[in-house]
């Protein structure tokens, strides 16, 4: 029998974020004891924890047949890969910061300079496209000190909430790419393992569907429930039910996450009372 093997961060916060997407795919997977290779014990998978650059080339040397990775290493690397899915979490942004007592007049800015990075592809990228000439000093870690101990003029790396930056007297300047973890996959994956990967990625598509849409319950006058079901069409359209008291239905339907807290204005506008706002668990469309 055919087993997908999938290559996943050994450590650290996409690690964590990938377990919990197994988790809810019902796929169960142990802590491995310290092993770098676990086998699922509910679905034809084995995981290989990996550092995350490794990830593209392990994709494209087919030893692991797909992997979760964020985009900005998918991009780095510039692997032959195909990347199938968008996951939704591990969001962050590669950016470029200069020390933050410095005046910044645009990308200019980086004209002749030294900028200190773990992504000089991408870098090199965005700065031939703005026809700037600056040097580009490779680090593997810490970028973030590089100016303060002179060997930069500024840096550019990942940012999430922008702490670490304010920590090392930097701030940011310039969005180079927005980056979210995502699946990738060998494009020579065999077709046993491609109908494994489609049950995978509809497990995945019915969690992603759940966290980005609420179920949501509310009761209203049946003159107001047209209207109602304008800023409600649900997957289909609402589902409405008669309640005890003559006049009044219940109606049932979801909305997406984005738009939640601009159509609970509306809902309460039109006349709806009595709202009620469930997670979902799973969602199948």
């Amino acid at each position: 029998m055919s087993i997908l093997k999938i290559a996943i961060q050994k450590s650290g916060r996409l690690s964590e974020s990938s377990r919990k997407l197994f988790e809810e795919c019902g796929i169960k997977i142990t802590n491995g004891s310290g092993s770098l290779k676990v086998i699922a014990g509910n679905f034809p998978a084995e995981i290989l924890l990996l550092r995350d650059d490794d990830i593209p080339q392990y994709v494209e040397q087919q030893v692991a047949d797909i992997g979760i990775v964020g985009e900005n290493t998918v991009f780095e690397k510039k692997k032959d890969v195909d990347v199938l899915e968008q996951l939704g979490f591990a969001g962050c942004r590669l950016s470029l910061a200069i020390p933050k007592d410095e005046a910044y007049t645009g990308p200019e800015f980086f004209m002749g300079r030294k900028v200190a990075t773990s992504y000089p592809v991408l870098l090199s990228e965005y700065f031939a496209e703005k026809n700037i000439n600056a040097e580009i000093e490779e680090l593997s870690g810490s970028v973030e000190i590089a100016p303060g101990i002179g060997l930069a003029d500024a840096i550019c790396d990942i940012v999430s909430s922008g702490s670490t930056l304010l920590t090392n007297g930097l701030r940011e300047v310039e969005t180079i790419m927005k980056s979210q973890a995502v699946i990738i996959a060998n494009r020579d994956i065999s077709g046993e393992k491609k109908q494994i990967l489609d049950k995978l990625l509809f497990r995945i598509r019915a969690v992603k569907n759940a966290r980005e849409n609420k179920y949501i319950l509310l009761n209203a006058p049946e003159e107001a429930v047209s209207k109602i079901c304008r800023i409600l069409p649900g997957m289909k359209s609402p589902t409405i039910l008669p309640l005890a008291e003559k006049g009044w239905c219940s109606l049932h339907s979801v909305v997406k996450e984005d738009e939640f807290w601009e159509r609970i204005d509306q809902l309460r506008a039109a006349g709806a009372e009595g709202i009620l706002v469930i997670p979902i668990e799973k969602m199948i469309v």
